[in-house]
């Protein structure tokens, strides 16, 4: 049976005061990198000061605004075809050790493959448009719920298992009330972890080919030597990134209230 935390009696902090440290990390960082730009007197065109980014991506909204919208789209869709792609063959390799065996090698292979070498590709056989960013996006993120899964099913009390075939339960019923949540805490750990690829990897899909996207934007600016503006969409990026992985906090604590956002059960 799943265990009850030992820190029940505990009240539970406030969400502002754990954002707190790293607030002030990124804020005494924001600090040292503007007083090195402006007392060491480097090239701005080398390395712009975070105030300068900072204005130039407020001036440049609207064009950051028309570029982050493909991009979202590319991540959305692509992570919600990772999350079939990820679950189907979890359950499958869950019931066949022997599918298990056959299958693992060919997932971890699939990650070897370097996107730089494989984006080009998918570019040329599906086009231009939304799909190899969408296929790129599944393939870097699916992995690691994959894995989450897997160690999840086996997680699972032997126990709880044994009651429930006691009782004439199935296997799939076994499976449904037992190592699928069981297998709920590990899911959603790599499904934070997936959501912080899925940005990178829609961003490089567009350096391979696309009209419109933060990662032409970016390349865009690089040729224009404009660095403030790289760094004006790499903020974007991450702040989208960073919006996505509070998503998933947020889903986890709505449809498992039951679990801690550490992964322990209440």
């Amino acid at each position: 049976m799943p265990r009850a935390s030992h820190d029940q009696g505990h009240a539970p902090c406030p969400p502002f005061l754990k954002a707190l440290p790293a607030v002030v990390a990124l804020l005494g960082l924001f600090l040292l990198w503007e007083f090195y730009v402006r007392l060491s007197g480097i090239s701005p065109t080398a390395l712009p000061a975070p105030s300068h980014v900072l204005a130039q991506t407020w001036h440049n909204r609207e064009a950051l605004w028309d570029n982050l919208r493909p991009t979202l789209r590319a991540t959305l869709f692509g992570f919600s075809l990772s999350l079939a792609a990820a679950f189907l063959p979890s359950v499958a390799v869950d019931f066949s050790p022997t599918l298990r065996r056959a299958l693992f090698p060919v997932f971890i292979i699939s990650q070897t493959i370097p996107l730089v070498a494989i984006a080009p590709l998918v570019v040329l056989w599906f086009g231009f448009g939304l799909m190899p960013k969408i296929l790129l996006v599944a393939l870097v993120t699916f992995f690691p719920m994959l894995v989450a899964l897997v160690e999840g099913y086996a997680a699972t009390e032997k126990e709880i298992e044994e009651l429930l075939a006691s009782m004439g339960a199935s296997r799939w019923k076994r499976f449904l009330l037992a190592r699928l949540p069981s297998a709920l805490p590990y899911f959603f750990a790599g499904l934070r972890i997936s959501i912080t690829y899925a940005v990178v990897g829609a961003i490089f899909a567009e350096y391979a080919g696309a009209a419109k996207g933060l990662g032409i934007y970016i390349l865009n600016a690089k040729n224009n030597f404009r660095p403030d503006l790289v760094l004006a969409a790499v903020f974007v990026s991450s702040a989208l990134t960073l919006v996505l992985f509070a998503g998933t906090i947020l889903a986890q604590r709505l449809l498992t209230p039951w679990i801690g956002s550490s992964g322990r059960w209440r």
